[in-house]
């Protein structure tokens, strides 16, 4: 007799839109990061450690035409560019808050 699997749940098509954008590597931090107000290209890339200077270039494209990142320009002088979340992507930061506790409580951070 052939065993018969139990009925698995198909993962929310929400779901699977969400991780579209936040399972790519930097974005959440880069989300993260923005949380604390307007920055700087050259600040970003300070305070995303590791991250290259091409990756958030197009980490932060994503991130505007996902509708989470505004990018604004100062035609100065100097010209200036700030990047800064938007309202969907300040619905994100208690998200994230929550997700970081439960790394803390249930994840081994790698040893060095």
């Amino acid at each position: 007799m052939a065993e018969i699997e139990p009925a698995i749940q198909m993962c929310d098509a929400a779901v699977t839109l969400a991780f579209s954008v936040l399972g790519k590597r930097w974005n959440g931090m880069i989300v993260s990061t923005l949380g604390s107000g307007a920055t700087s290209f050259v600040s970003l890339r300070r305070a995303v450690v590791g991250i290259s200077d091409t990756v958030l270039s197009d980490r932060l494209t994503e991130l505007t035409q996902a509708g989470l990142v505004t990018r604004t320009v100062d035609s100065g002088p100097p010209i200036t560019v700030s990047y800064s979340l938007t309202s969907s992507g300040k619905g994100l930061l208690p998200i994230l808050g929550q997700l970081g506790e439960w790394a803390s409580a249930n994840l081994e951070l790698p040893e060095h």
